[in-house]
């Protein structure tokens, strides 16, 4: 009798996927954009848009036109919310920039695209092709955990110095599941421009280098109740809890009614977390006592409380890779998902017929620790927008769906779902506003000071972009 094949959980390198842009695959692509914005054809993709409107598309085609005649290099920062963002992007300039210069007789050239960052890592969840297919459309892969990534950085630099296409890049770095909610920038998006800057005046040219905030806002324009209903009675039933009856002195507002009932179930999703982490209740510093029931439900104590899981579930992770517990959540998650890549994707398996059973086993063996470790950080991932004070100060519909969206997340991790298929809560529509450009070579002169000026403009320069996107928020 044959014994079954163990898993192999090491796998060969993720090697980098040079840009290889292919005119054929980005108009298949433009063709079938309405069937992926309203169909989910792919199980992780969220899809059901219905609707995309912009403000400020007449910038956006003038200053295509200005990088089509060679006066500027252009970048595009744009928010990035939802994995539909660049299939919005994809829509804004394949249809509506080519509307808008032809209201304005400008003459531009087709297509209209640009190219893009990406992660390194998309192909893990989205299969082989979607590596091919951003190669196609012009995209660079980077591992967003390394220091420096060399090789992704070079090719990024050759192509805003010298694409055919304008350059965009999500300076988030990673999405948060909210519409009005601003990620923390990352520098890189600021000091691509000043490389950019300084690779043209290297090589004497003087077309300006613009920087252009995009934001994205998703909403609901046939929100469902009751598929909402049922979904947080899916989520309570997974997690153990029975529906709140109705009680004396509730609130009458059905979205506030809402918004309890979704705190209600983090503060028991949470519960559950720190009995698994072992922590022990949160101290009042001021009398070393728990604090009281109505303490203990207010948003600053259920903050407090989450900090404090987060930071467990990543020293966890960061104990086992040996790793320091320094900086924000974003770059301890990304200094994990390096330490545990470097486990799986193994320089060995290249030549995997070189390694005998014995160290295929061992390597097999150690990736599949890195994965079950890599999972706390998956989790941080996804329980770090979770923010009772975010969604209480204003419960609509959108906040109170992308909330219960994302604790559908957590839950689906915590069972073993990596990528599940989100349900559907009504047709969305999308709200792109395109910002006020801003001169990045106007900047220059500070920059080319010294290394504290360099590092002052990149900060000024990411500051007033982050300005930007909050501005995009209405209400901000």
């Amino acid at each position: 009798m044959l014994l079954p094949t163990p898993p192999h959980f090491a796998r060969p390198p993720l090697d980098f996927i040079p840009p290889a842009y292919s005119g054929w695959v980005l108009r298949f692509v433009h063709g079938i954009l309405p069937l992926l914005l309203r169909v989910r054809v792919w199980r992780w993709l969220p899809s059901g848009i219905a609707k995309i409107e912009v403000k400020g598309i007449d910038t956006l085609a003038q200053l295509y036109h200005q990088f089509q005649e060679g006066q500027i290099r252009l970048v595009l920062a744009f928010r990035h919310v939802e994995v539909d963002d660049p299939l919005v992007g994809l829509y804004v300039l394949s249809r509506l920039v080519p509307q808008a210069a032809r209201r304005q007789g400008i003459p531009l050239r087709k297509p209209v695209h640009a190219h893009f960052l990406c992660d390194r890592g998309m192909p893990l969840w989205g299969g082989e092709w979607l590596g091919w297919v951003l190669s196609c459309l012009g995209g660079i892969p980077i591992r967003r955990g390394r220091r420096v990534d060399r090789v992704a950085l070079k090719a990024a630099r050759q192509l805003l110095l010298d694409g055919q296409f304008p350059f965009a890049i999500a300076p988030e770095g990673a999405t948060n599941g909210h519409s009005e909610r601003v990620n923390p920038l990352e520098p890189g998006a600021a000091q691509l421009c000043f490389w950019c800057v300084e690779d043209l005046a290297k090589a004497g040219r003087s077309e300006a280098v613009i920087l252009l905030p995009i934001g994205i806002r998703y909403y609901y324009t046939d929100p469902s109740w009751k598929r909402l209903e049922r979904l947080l009675g899916r989520l309570e039933h997974l997690s153990g809890l029975t529906p709140p009856k109705p009680e004396p002195g509730s609130p009458k507002s059905p979205n506030l009614r809402y918004a309890q009932r979704i705190c209600r179930l983090a503060q028991h999703l949470l519960g559950q977390l720190e009995a698994f982490y072992d922590l022990p209740p949160l101290i009042s510093a001021r009398d070393d006592k728990e604090p009281p029931l109505e303490q203990r439900l207010a948003p600053s104590h259920f903050n407090a409380r989450l900090g404090q899981l987060l930071h467990k579930a990543l020293e966890t992770a960061e104990t086992y890779f040996g790793l320091p517990p320094q900086g924000d959540w974003n770059s301890r998650c990304r200094r994990i998902e390096e330490a545990a890549w470097i486990q799986i994707y193994r320089e060995e398996l290249r030549q995997p017929g070189s390694l005998s059973p014995l160290q295929r086993g061992l390597l097999d063996w150690k990736a599949h620790q890195a994965m079950l470790h890599l999972q706390h950080m998956r989790l941080v991932e996804s329980c770090v927008a979770v923010e009772e004070e975010y969604l209480l100060s204003k419960p609509s519909f959108e906040r109170l769906a992308e909330t219960a969206l994302i604790l559908f997340d957590v839950l689906a991790r915590l069972r073993g779902e990596s990528y599940p298929a989100r349900p559907r809560l009504g047709w969305r529509g999308v709200h792109v506003t395109v910002g006020d450009p801003i001169s990045v070579s106007e900047r220059w002169e500070q920059y080319r000071q010294g290394r504290e000026e360099a590092k002052q403009a990149v900060l000024e320069l990411t500051q007033d972009l982050h300005f930007q996107f909050l501005g995009s928020i209405p209400g901000f």
